[in-house]
């Protein structure tokens, strides 16, 4: 049995879909918030169907859903709407996803919801946000991590700008919808008063990239692509190992940078006015690369990741899933299971913070389209005969 989460006692309507709002939602479940998922009645959210899939279930759509409680309503329907209206009512959090103005064409913009609801704290996840020239454009997280600048940024001088295999800007869009609640949750404490929090998909990558937008604005410069090395700092990358195994080194500061050289027994590379500085290894960074390269490449991987933990050298494998798995660190303190699902025995990154007193929460069930529908909304005053009518004339299912 879990200890309290701090957000025991928040409801939350997800009206969302796909991948960054549903992330949102999870962040918030994580740490106790009761997340009800409003779904398509008839095919549910579209993650649902993506690969890979396991059993039926997709993989994405289990890790971020899962705990969470199904409602399947319609929402282009009139009276569909009217339900989400009802149980928005009586919850703290909206979290929507939609294009720009269909709230608003909806009748449930932010002070229409507000002015029944002034506590109400609600989320909007949207491509290009809700303001500006682009806002009425569509978006998914591979147009943000091109737009923000972050393609153009990611891979090798020699190859093409690189968008990332997996759901990137959506998850850090996510995390950053879930602060903006957290922080619209804290001035609710002090005032009554609810927020609207507008999250685009691109900003929160655009400011972990803001450097290459100042750099430009104030040099000139337009930053390039360097592969594994930051462009900041020197040595820093990624290296093979003698067996095959690969590793990663960063001596970002100059403390790291001298213990690697004492490590790799080259004292002299300190005195070495060509690497004695961060500025002089970058300037040489090349014949730099080519003497660690060579260093590692002459032991095998755990040998090296030994010698650089003794001299207190940041480094660490590169690891796949399978080395994950296998890692008592991760499966204490990270990985949790997620139970009762068509996955089977399988682990899930659990939290992406731990907060004392509370154990983190269970992950115990992928809901099915719609499976609480009929819980939720007879507590929420919709009478038997009006449900069925509803299922009916195919406004929800459950």
């Amino acid at each position: 049995m879990t200890s309290q989460g701090p957000l025991a006692g928040l409801r939350v309507i997800e009206a969302g879909s796909m991948y960054a709002a549903p992330t949102a939602g999870r962040m918030l479940r994580d740490f106790g918030a009761d997340v009800i998922k409003i779904e398509d009645p008839a095919q549910g959210d579209f993650a649902r169907q993506w690969q890979p899939a396991h059993e039926g279930t997709a993989i994405g759509f289990a890790r971020l859903n899962s705990g969470k409680r199904s409602v399947g309503i319609d929402m282009r329907a009139p009276e569909g709407r009217d339900l989400l209206k009802r149980l928005v009512a009586d919850a703290d959090v909206l979290i929507e996803n939609f294009r720009p103005g269909r709230m608003e064409k909806w009748g449930m913009s932010y002070a229409e919801l507000a002015a029944d609801h002034p506590g109400l704290v609600m989320a909007r996840v949207s491509g290009f946000g809700q303001t500006g020239p682009y806002r009425e454009r569509p978006g998914f997280g591979t147009v943000a991590e091109t737009a923000s600048g972050y393609a153009f940024l990611n891979g090798w001088p020699h190859t093409p700008p690189t968008a990332p295999p997996f759901g990137f800007a959506d998850s850090i869009a996510g995390i950053s919808a879930a602060y903006g609640v957290a922080m619209a949750l804290f001035e609710r404490g002090r005032t009554g008063a609810g927020r609207e929090v507008d999250v685009a998909l691109y900003e929160p990558l655009m400011f972990i990239l803001g450097d290459a937008v100042l750099n430009y604005t104030a040099s000139g410069t337009i930053m390039q692509r360097h592969g594994n090395a930051s462009g900041a700092a020197s040595p820093r990358g990624i290296y093979e190992a003698a067996d095959g195994g690969w590793l990663s080194i960063a001596g970002s500061n100059q403390a790291i940078a001298m213990r690697l050289f004492d490590a790799m027994e080259r004292p002299d590379l300190k005195a070495d006015e060509r690497y004695a500085t961060n500025v002089a290894r970058m300037a040489n960074n090349e014949s730099l690369q080519a003497i660690v390269i060579d260093w590692v490449k002459q032991r095998p991987r755990d040998e090296v990741l030994n010698i650089l933990d003794e001299y207190e050298v940041v480094a660490a494998a590169v690891n796949d899933s399978s080395d994950i798995v296998a890692d008592p660190h991760f499966r204490e303190r990270t990985l949790t299971s997620l139970t009762n699902s068509a996955l089977g025995e399988a682990l899930v990154p659990g939290p992406i913070l731990h907060v004392n007193g509370y154990d983190g929460p269970r992950y115990d069930g992928v809901p099915a389209v719609g499976e609480h529908t009929t819980e939720i909304l007879t507590a929420a005053g919709v009478s038997t005969d009006e449900l069925a009518r509803l299922a009916t004339a195919g406004v929800i299912s459950g």
